[in-house]
């Protein structure tokens, strides 16, 4: 939240975590479907919406951080122009809550079902940072390049649990494609993911793999549909994954965990709309 919006902007009240959870919670369906069908969605929505617009005002008019850095959302209005400000901190916030949180647990979930990998993130972490849990810890950048094969798991995780499928509505013709303007276009991750022209031995758990992709230079494996892809992939996505990194670190070095039951076979990042998240885990200090 702070790296977000600052400690003066932070806008957490009960209410607030009231209308922001009943936005979650419907958000699948309300992305996809006309308001008037999810009318208490829409009520969240809408105040929501309204505090984001008050938010960006006041962060607009602050001056206190032209002689110091800024935060992301300080970064983001700079650069936008027009109306919608309040749309795009609200996706952000979304974003950054709900994507750390599902990247996290299947990572962690991935790498405790490989006892190998978890031995050698284990001998990482304290390498940088000593005997796990004998100390307080504060994660920084440069640690995150001492340990990139937790990195490597976080992208194999998200592959292996990425979003059941991405629906876009064609405005227009498109090219070399005889597709109404109205149609719906469907992409699915989770099968392109599992192509083994991109992905070979696609359905195994396989954190290596990501080093033949050139990640200083911010480029994914080929194939990779996680944070969208083209133009308009995800602008927050090396924010997004800095941030689960850095998650996954501190969690390993403070809590022991053990698996309470084997992996699904078969995973995609919709079960989290229907599991609890602590129910997989048995963790002590």
């Amino acid at each position: 939240m702070k790296t977000l919006f600052g400690k003066s902007f932070c806008p957490i009240t009960e209410e607030f975590e009231r209308h922001f959870q009943n936005y979650d919670e419907g958000f699948e369906l309300g992305s996809q479907m006309p308001e008037f069908f999810l009318r208490n969605w829409a009520k969240s929505k809408a105040w929501l919406l309204n505090v984001f617009e008050r938010i960006a005002t006041d962060i607009k008019k602050d001056k206190s951080s032209e002689s110091g850095s800024k935060t992301l959302i300080q970064h983001v209005l700079d650069n936008l122009h027009g109306n919608g400000a309040s749309g795009y901190l609200l996706l952000l916030f979304w974003a950054s809550q709900i994507n750390a949180l599902s990247g996290a647990f299947w990572t962690l979930a991935f790498i405790l079902s490989n006892p190998s990998v978890y031995k050698n993130i284990m001998e990482d972490i304290g390498s940088v940072y000593g005997k796990a849990g004998e100390a307080k810890i504060e994660v920084f950048e440069d640690d995150l390049k001492k340990l990139p094969l937790i990195k490597q798991c976080i992208l194999e995780a998200l592959r292996l649990a990425a979003p059941g499928s991405i629906i876009r509505k064609a405005l227009k013709p498109l090219k070399n494609f005889v597709i109404p303007p109205g149609d719906f276009l469907m992409a699915s991750p989770y099968w392109l993911h599992r192509n083994p022209k991109y992905f070979p031995e696609p359905e195994i758990f396989k954190p290596d793999r990501w080093e033949e992709a050139t990640l200083k230079k911010n480029a994914f494996l080929d194939g990779y549909l996680v944070f969208g892809g083209g133009k308009h992939r995800c602008p927050g996505r090396w924010f997004a994954l800095m941030e689960i990194h850095m998650l996954v670190i501190i969690l390993l070095y403070k809590y022991q965990f053990t698996l309470l039951d084997p992996m699904p076979k078969q995973v995609t990042a919709n079960c989290i709309l229907h599991c609890q998240y602590l129910d997989l885990f048995s963790l002590d200090t």
